[in-house]
């Protein structure tokens, strides 16, 4: 039996008197066991399930060969594009030194003109000096690049030939 009580601040409370209600318990239950018979596998289900496994076995032998070869193929060429890209570096900075110093010698030259006819004379055949040497070096540039292309990209497509052949 509860008895209802009130609190300071009006609210009612249950006060729980010596008469409980009894806990609910669920009832004990047992899973019956059921043995699964034992019965010997056929042995061509055997040899099938053995066959797999051991071909599963070579083909991942196989994929992680081939793809063991790729990850060297390609760590070769990311050091031969990164060796092509130094090198291209190294010869636009060699250009352009050459192309400053030309310009420092055609502002010397220019300083020592006396006539506006040298002025012209000397402008056109720096201007044709630099047209020349300017395409010179485009020849160049462009050589380097079709270069280090071609070094970059033919292991590539000969490496993951050779890796997918073996794969298949």
């Amino acid at each position: 039996m509860t008895e209802a009580t009130t609190t300071p601040k009006g609210k009612k409370s249950a006060a729980v008197t010596a008469f409980e209600a009894p806990k609910f318990e669920m009832p004990k239950f047992e899973m019956p066991k059921f043995d699964l018979p034992k019965f010997e596998m056929p042995a061509a289900f055997r040899d099938i399930a053995e066959k797999s496994v051991s071909q599963a076995k070579e083909n991942y032998e196989k994929m992680k060969a081939a793809a063991e070869e790729a990850t060297d193929l390609l760590e070769d060429t990311y050091a031969n594009a990164s060796k092509g890209a130094a090198d291209y570096g190294v010869k636009v900075i060699e250009l352009t030194r050459t192309n400053t110093n030309a310009a420092f010698d055609y502002m010397t030259e220019l300083l020592a003109v006396k006539s506006l006819s040298e002025v012209v004379e000397l402008s056109t055949a720096h201007a044709r000096k630099q047209f020349e040497t300017l395409t010179e070096q485009s020849k160049e540039l462009a050589a380097l690049a079709q270069k280090v292309a071609t070094e970059t990209t033919e292991p590539v497509k000969e490496g993951m030939s050779k890796a997918f052949q073996k794969v298949a």
